[in-house]
């Protein structure tokens, strides 16, 4: 199937020239969610904020039903942002939300910025508060005034009002409780399937990923590192910074726990160990990962950027 949204080489530099994205490729399909996770400063907010179009692109490309969006200027990019086909769901509603606005003028405005009559966004509107499960009676209430669940409702119904080909949601339920958090990502998951919708879910959390992402691209210091069907990689880790995420996670077990011990271990200091930009953390690089920063498949459907993935787990790991 061909995919919606396809990323390949994508640079992303900022005033230091230091890249924060260096060489992504990634492809989401219609219907499909692709879970990006990875530590506080790896990349993944850039990743989403390039893809939609609120970060520079140094280089590479951006393509969601087959045009690149890297090569819009001027008419084409403003006509293409008002269309609403790629939409971002930011990561908290109370922020993203202006709280003089009303839910209905909240929700509206994607619609407004697409010039949609008065009478038809009010329609539009309520048929996406339907969608995310709000009563029609907090259209006329402001954000401050709601719950922390029904405020990022709020911010998904926003989102998905333009019936979008593409989703980004950048950490949508990282404020909030347990039971909002399941409620909310059990939403994405139905309206991916109901609207054909391609999701990247962004999340530091591999629980909130774990039951809904169909796939997951492992992303540290601006690389993919792995990548793979969710399961299998959660499942059975090959490169070693997914391990540790993994084990790091309630749950993982006791084999998991040995193999963090491991993995937490000062890494011993190897000049010359730099293409690989987990080496300075694992205890099981060697000289020779300093000229195989290649990314291999060693199994059907994963990518890993290790040479070395099928010699560092244990048996018990694996």
């Amino acid at each position: 199937m061909t995919a919606l949204l396809e990323v390949r080489s994508l640079e992303v530099e900022f005033d230091r020239g230091a890249p924060v994205l260096d060489g992504i490729d990634l492809q989401v399909r219609a219907g499909e969610i692709l879970g990006v996770i990875g530590e506080t400063g790896s990349g993944k907010t850039t990743l989403a904020r390039a893809v939609v179009g609120l970060a520079p692109v140094t280089a590479g490309r951006i393509s969601v039903d087959g045009r690149d969006r890297t090569r819009l200027r001027g008419r084409a990019l403003r006509e293409a942002r008002r269309a609403g086909a790629v939409q971002y769901m930011f990561q908290d509603p109370l922020r993203s939300l202006d709280p003089d606005l009303t839910v209905l003028r909240l929700v509206g405005q994607p619609l407004a910025v697409a010039g949609v009559p008065e009478g038809e966004r009010r329609r539009r509107v309520l048929e996406a508060l339907d969608l995310v499960g709000l009563d029609h009676a907090l259209a006329g209430r402001r954000p401050t005034l709601l719950s922390g669940g029904q405020r990022q409702r709020v911010a998904l119904a926003r989102a998905i009002v333009t019936r979008p080909r593409l989703l980004l949601a950048d950490e949508p339920v990282s404020a909030l409780d347990a039971s909002n958090r399941n409620h909310v990502l059990r939403l994405l998951d139905g309206l991916r399937r109901e609207l054909d919708l391609a999701v990247v879910l962004i999340s530091h959390d591999l629980e909130s990923l774990a039951g809904v992402a169909d796939r997951l691209a492992v992303l540290y210091r601006g690389r993919i590192v792995e990548s793979g069907p969710a399961a299998d990689v959660l499942g059975r880790p090959l490169h070693p910074y997914t391990a540790l995420l993994a084990a790091s996670a309630p749950g993982g077990g006791a084999a998991r726990r040995a193999e963090l011990a491991v993995l937490r271990a000062p890494a011993p200091d190897r000049p010359g160990v730099s293409a690989c930009a987990f080496a300075h953390r694992c205890p099981f690089a060697v000289a020779s990962c300093a000229d195989r920063p290649a990314e291999d498949e060693p199994l059907p459907g994963r990518k890993v950027a290790c040479h070395r993935a099928a010699d560092w787990r244990t048996p018990e790991a694996s």
